[in-house]
């Protein structure tokens, strides 16, 4: 195990060294649970199960052309509407 020493900013925020976020492969953005108790804190890196990862990847291509296009919801309800009729 190693140690490092670290202190928390005017934020409230933690900076984990990064010769443990290279150690642990912790990236920008990944998320933690943190457990609390007396004086010690303990952090759980949160794995993104690996349906969640391939269902967001196969989903990326298709959010970005919605995002691109402002597809509303109201526009989904219609597209299924119309479906449903056909069928």
């Amino acid at each position: 195990m190693q140690v490092e020493l670290t202190k928390i900013s005017e934020k409230g925020q933690v900076v984990i060294p990064s010769a443990l976020r290279s150690e642990l492969g912790i990236k920008k953005s990944d998320q933690f649970m943190i457990f609390g108790e007396g004086n010690t804190l303990i952090l759980k890196k949160i794995e993104l199960s690996p349906l969640k990862k391939s269902l967001s990847e196969l989903t990326a291509p298709l959010q970005k052309v919605i995002s691109e296009q402002n597809f509303s919801r109201e526009d989904l309800k219609q597209v299924l509407q119309n479906v449903r009729r056909k069928n």
